[in-house]
């Protein structure tokens, strides 16, 4: 197996590690995992344009994000690609309670400045969970070819998680920042442990 960067929950900043029983839950129908998996790369590329829309006139989130549309959807036809080299197609979309409830904990009572940081430090955490998700398929799962194809994700997706926290300092001063990204740590550790654990589902 390839060797991977250094890349954990430590490094990511996430307080819970993903529960092993995971990785061998996935493998009981692949066309599951990839059909959510496709979905949420779907939704990273509409959750960057409806930023752009929102917040345009914050130079640096147009500036930024655009490109990572363009993975993002680039990401979503791999994984199609990967399905149909398989004899698999996408299923339906299906609703993200992990996603829902982290954007639960975005506030709407502060600036437009301080909920900007919110939606961007929510983004972060997706991203960081699904570097540490595809980290353990890339480990786990028995097909070579899937095993290196979540290995280049997981190194795109830890990109896209630092991105958002820049943006995020860029739009506030780091100090504050840090101590919203500490706050939304302990929650999604508490989504998490909350959470049933499915194999169908890449949160």
């Amino acid at each position: 197996m390839m060797s991977s960067p250094r890349i954990d929950k430590s490094t990511l900043g996430l307080q819970l590690p993903t529960d092993p029983r995971w990785a061998e839950m996935t493998k009981a129908d692949l066309g599951e995992i990839l059909t959510d998996h496709a979905w949420c790369e779907q939704k990273a590329a509409t959750t960057c344009i409806t930023l752009i829309i929102r917040y345009h006139d914050f130079p640096q989130i147009v500036e930024m994000l655009s490109p990572v549309i363009t993975e993002e959807w680039g990401h979503f036809r791999m994984v199609i690609r990967e399905m149909k080299r398989r004899g698999l197609s996408i299923g339906r979309q299906r609703n993200d309670e992990y996603v829902a409830r982290l954007m639960k904990c975005v506030r709407g009572d502060v600036t437009r400045e301080m909920q900007l940081m919110d939606k961007l430090l929510v983004s972060a955490l997706i991203e960081a969970r699904s570097c540490e998700r595809f980290k353990v398929l890339s480990e786990h799962l028995d097909d070579p070819e899937l095993q290196r194809f979540y290995h280049e994700l997981m190194i795109s997706e830890a990109g896209h998680y630092r991105l958002f926290i820049d943006l995020a300092k860029s739009v506030m001063p780091d100090d504050i920042v840090m101590r919203r990204w500490a706050e939304f740590l302990t929650m999604e550790a508490e989504i998490m442990q909350s959470l049933e654990l499915r194999g169908d589902r890449i949160h």
